[in-house]
């Protein structure tokens, strides 16, 4: 024992005198099992777990030896037996005489992390059959089995907890009753969490959802809501590995504010939207800028440039890395900008954006999308969930209606605006054009609006003389023709819009008089 410590026992407190360890992440397990050595614990461990420990130098019996049953099929089955479970569950003072009879030992800790099973489905490409090799059996048995008996037996799961437990040994030579409880809330909150990321990994198969557990652990308090009177806090998701705004790396920066996360997670869904390099400039939700180029450099410019007036306090998000020169632009600019999210950011970048103090910059590492993403929205007294709207558009999609056919670059140029429209709050429009920088950019953009003519005319006065040889795109039908004829003398040469409408047949007719190509999808993007 530490010489740092007195001995103090309390009456709580229980000894260790043998532990169970399996694990899949060894990370400070070393320094754990030092620790439970100095205090004259026997340890008891399985395959993996108990090699590495062996050749740490630590003597450890393998759980096949005290069970005197083999790990069987391909190691499935190697802690469900009746000396292990019957060791961890034995109330101290009621069952020893049944258990010596059948030859139990108490165990007194289980040290486990569970097979990672969410990493594993993060992973892209992973089959069905690989991911349910990754779900754990043993372990939350075990971990339910200490916890429910914690009065007696610790439950450790959480790397983060291995120092707590080395202090409390150095400190009370066992472990506390109120640790011991805690770690019991931790692993039912643990093994109730990996259940249901497994029952909604299956669930997307097809099975129907009647009853839904939100489980969600909190990052941190904020300063204030939405408004400064609104009290607020950030809560993730355990269960999603993905490179998402709750997930990014912040490098530096104030602490991000409830209004920051929002705007910065509908700028990086925006860019996570297109393969080629993309930038989008984000103010309270809504894009004012938007470009794709061959090189993210121009991307940046040209979006920026889309709207600068409005991108005052703006978040920018890149789908690649921020280079030193989009951070020269910034300085020689004088922009001022809250966020910028970037996947990477070069060395020369960070020692120019590191002189803006107040500057977030948030990493993410390499852009995918997760497939079983869904939206959550709340209504007083319940929610509304619904799956991600990742439905991009292609050229298989499009059917021309028109007389007019479009060309290739009007049809690259509504594309472009297609992705773009579904992020821009409704009723929306979008004008956009192709450019020589090997890409599109936006040129105007209606956000919204009551009407969808109102968004049209919102657009034409953003994009001003930008506009002429630029398409439209609408994420709903046009319920009149009215918006086509004030695209057309805005100088829209092509419409992109799902169709549907009961005057369709109004409002191709008008697109015909006009001599403007407009095509249709079938697909809608209202986003409320």
């Amino acid at each position: 024992m530490s010489p740092g410590f007195p001995k103090i026992m309390t009456e709580d407190t229980r000894k260790i005198a043998r532990v169970l360890i399996s694990v899949s992440d060894k990370s400070e397990l070393s320094v754990l099992a030092e620790a439970l050595r100095a205090h004259g614990a026997e340890i008891l461990s399985t395959g993996g777990t108990a090699k590495f420990l062996k050749e740490a130098g630590f003597e450890v019996t393998d759980v096949s030896d005290y069970t005197e049953f083999p790990e069987m099929m391909g190691g499935r089955l190697k802690t469900l037996h009746p000396k292990i479970h019957g060791g961890i569950l034995q109330r101290r003072g009621i069952d020893e005489v049944e258990a010596e009879k059948n030859g139990i030992k108490p165990i007194d800790m289980v040290v486990i992390n569970l097979y990672p099973f969410r990493e594993t489905i993060a992973k892209e490409g992973v089959t069905e059959d690989e991911a349910i090799e990754q779900i754990d059996i043993g372990g939350p048995a075990m971990l339910r089995s200490a916890a429910k008996n914690f009065k007696f037996v610790t439950a450790l799961t959480a790397i983060n907890d291995y120092k707590l437990i080395i202090e409390e040994l150095e400190k009370f030579d066992g472990i506390t009753l109120a640790t011991r409880r805690k770690l019991a809330i931790e692993v039912f909150d643990k093994t109730s969490n990996y259940d249901a990321a497994i029952a909604e990994y299956l669930r997307y198969k097809g099975e129907p959802v009647e009853l839904l557990d939100l489980h969600y652990e909190k990052v941190m308090s904020l300063r204030y809501g939405e408004n400064p009177h609104q009290k607020a806090a950030f809560f993730r998701d355990p269960t999603d590995h993905f490179p998402n705004v709750t997930n990014a790396k912040v490098l530096q920066g104030k602490q991000l504010s409830y209004n920051n996360i929002i705007d910065t997670d509908a700028a990086l869904e925006l860019v996570k939207d297109f393969d080629k390099a993309a930038a989008a400039v984000i103010k309270h939700t809504n894009p004012c800028g938007c470009a794709t180029a061959e090189k993210i450099n121009d991307a940046f410019t040209l979006a920026f440039e889309v709207d600068p007036k409005s991108a005052f306090g703006c978040v920018i998000a890149l789908n690649r890395e921020c280079t030193k020169e989009i951070a020269e632009y910034i300085q020689e600019h004088k922009l001022f900008v809250e966020i910028i999210v970037a996947t990477k950011f070069e060395k020369g970048a960070l020692e120019i954006l590191s002189k803006k103090e107040n500057l977030r910059l948030l990493e993410t590492g390499e852009l995918r999308k997760n497939p079983n993403q869904r939206n959550i929205k709340t209504v007083s007294g319940g929610i509304l969930v619904q799956t991600a709207d990742q439905y991009i558009v292609t050229e298989k999609d499009l059917k021309t209606v028109t007389k007019k056919e479009a060309t290739a670059d009007q049809i690259e140029a509504m594309l472009f605006a297609r992705v773009l429209v579904k992020h821009v709050k409704s009723n929306s429009v979008v004008f956009a054009k192709t450019h020589e920088k090997g890409g599109c950019v936006a040129t105007g953009i209606g956000a919204g609006q009551m009407s969808r003519v109102d968004a049209v005319m919102l657009a034409r006065m953003k994009g001003g003389d930008r506009i002429p040889g630029s398409v439209m795109s609408s994420d709903a039908f046009f319920p009149f023709a009215d918006s086509v004829e004030e695209a057309h003398s805005a100088g829209i040469s092509a419409i992109i819009q799902p169709g549907g409408s009961i005057r369709d047949a109004e409002v191709i007719s008008k697109a015909d008089e006009l001599g403007m190509a407009m095509l249709v999808t079938g697909i809608r993007s209202f986003r409320h």
